[in-house]
């Protein structure tokens, strides 16, 4: 753990104080990394909201326009009528009632869950099971909905749900450090924009407290708010 410690410390020191555009901050993290494996790159946003309250709860979902690297094992619960089309759309399971009851047996073998209106009464079974991992479907994100092909391609496509947590913080990937720079750059955006398009109106003062990106492995780079707020189309 010792010589992991000074490879941080290393990559550390090359990181500078003053905060960073999203642009600059990219590539320096690109520079600094050490580890030898493709580290995710994530983003996490201090919010100026109480999420005890539910009228400043920020949640909803973006579609990166150039995806996760990764593409997610996607479940589909819907009805006879709407199967196929989910199967058409790429979903990698798809199934009704006997689905459910293969999750109640223990079976996880699937990124995330989208679900037809209908099947929500049998689904609605599963909240113990997939409420903590932050995988039940739910109408907000798009993922409970009638358009059962258009909710699985959005997934495969690279949609991330983001969600304020209890202390205001929101983290969410962008990508992979292998990425060329422009993506990650160009995914960022799209998340900062989207969180902060979600601005509860009964949020004051400040909305973006803090902004910070890294690695898996790295450290830290502070992001200039003024900046980020500034390059946003209203």
């Amino acid at each position: 753990m010792r010589k992991s410690g000074k490879k941080f410390a290393a990559a550390r020191q090359q990181v500078p104080e003053r905060p960073q555009t999203i642009e600059e901050a990219v590539p320096l993290m690109q520079k600094v990394k050490y580890a030898k494996f493709d580290e995710t790159v994530e983003i996490a946003l201090r919010l100026g909201v109480d999420p005890k309250h539910a009228d400043q709860m920020v949640r909803g979902t973006v579609v990166l326009p150039h995806g996760l690297g990764k593409s997610k094992k996607v479940l589909a619960i819907a009805g006879a009528d709407k199967q196929r089309e989910a199967q058409e759309a790429g979903a990698d399971f798809v199934g009704g009632d006997e689905v459910v009851e293969k999750i109640q047996g223990g079976w996880m073998d699937f990124d995330a869950v989208v679900a037809t209106p209908d099947m929500m009464r049998a689904v609605g079974k599963l909240g113990k099971v997939l409420g903590p991992r932050g995988l039940m479907p739910n109408p907000k994100t798009g993922t409970v909905t009638p358009d059962i092909a258009k909710a699985v391609r959005e997934i495969k496509a690279g949609k991330v749900e983001f969600r304020v947590d209890k202390t205001g913080i929101i983290h969410a990937p962008v990508g992979k450090i292998s990425f060329p720079a422009q993506s990650l750059v160009e995914n960022a955006h799209a998340l900062v924009e989207s969180i902060v398009k979600a601005r509860p109106s009964a949020a004051k003062g400040k909305y973006l407290r803090s902004v910070t990106m890294s690695s898996t492995m790295g450290p830290g780079i502070v992001i200039d708010t003024v900046a980020v707020e500034a390059g946003i189309k209203h």
